[in-house]
């Protein structure tokens, strides 16, 4: 079955990494909404997945990023339609916001490739245990705000940094603070572009260490194929 798959962009150098080889290889179409380009939003009726990526705005700055509010409308009406939404960092805290819980900075920034520990018996995130061999797993995190979970939503990772890494909403609306679609291109791109929020702390790695540093990568991008193969059984 093929996909009509929509992705909202915030900002150029935050793609889609692996997703879009696993979009192509599928062969699903793909088309974009680039915030930082235009606001052009489809119908409802036009895509059947919408993935919301990262970026460096918080979701309480709609007085700079007056986009902000149209784009958090468009996510609840896609809850609403019960469609498949996937949020990556920005797009993970997005929709908590639109599901009615707090975001907010969280007491430390995550800069780097950094662990996370995944739960047990979590839909999803339990191919994750089982692919990866253990719950512990190193990921790329660039985030300087974390969330409360929403009502209803199911915890599927945790850090000692963030508790609330990754959450399910019904069984079809997966957020993830992380990003398990970076490639080294993508992850290059984003920490040349973002270095500037580089500062010594617990959490955040120096630009060498992230650059010198993409031995997770292939496991990563394994482990999201199989989440989003996971999420086509649900659609």
């Amino acid at each position: 079955m093929s996909l009509k798959i929509h992705c909202f962009k915030h900002v150029p150098f935050e793609d889609l990494g692996c997703i879009k080889n696993w979009i192509d290889a599928k062969g699903h179409s793909l088309s974009y909404t680039e915030f930082y380009k235009n606001h052009s939003l489809p119908k409802q009726n036009e895509y059947d997945w919408l993935i919301v990526m990262g970026g460096p705005m918080g979701v309480y700055e709609e007085d700079k990023y007056t986009w902000l509010a149209s784009e958090k409308a468009f996510i609840k009406q896609a809850l609403q339609n019960n469609k498949t939404i996937i949020g990556i960092c920005l797009g993970a805290q997005l929709i908590a916001d639109v599901l009615g819980a707090k975001v907010y900075k969280n007491k430390e920034k995550e800069i780097g490739w950094l662990p996370i520990e995944t739960l047990k018996n979590k839909p999803l995130f339990s191919e994750v245990s089982e692919l990866n061999g253990n719950p512990a797993l190193t990921v790329f995190q660039w985030h300087g705000d974390t969330f409360d979970l929403p009502g209803g939503a199911k915890l599927l990772a945790s850090s000692d940094a963030c508790k609330n890494q990754a959450f399910l909403y019904k069984n079809n609306v997966l957020a993830i603070q992380f990003h398990f679609e970076v490639t080294k291109e993508s992850a290059k791109s984003m920490a040349l572009n973002c270095k500037n929020e580089i500062i010594p702390a617990k959490y955040s790695q120096t630009l060498e260490e992230i650059l010198n540093n993409d031995k997770h990568i292939s496991k990563n991008n394994l482990l999201m194929f199989n989440i989003l193969d996971a999420l086509l059984l649900t659609h």
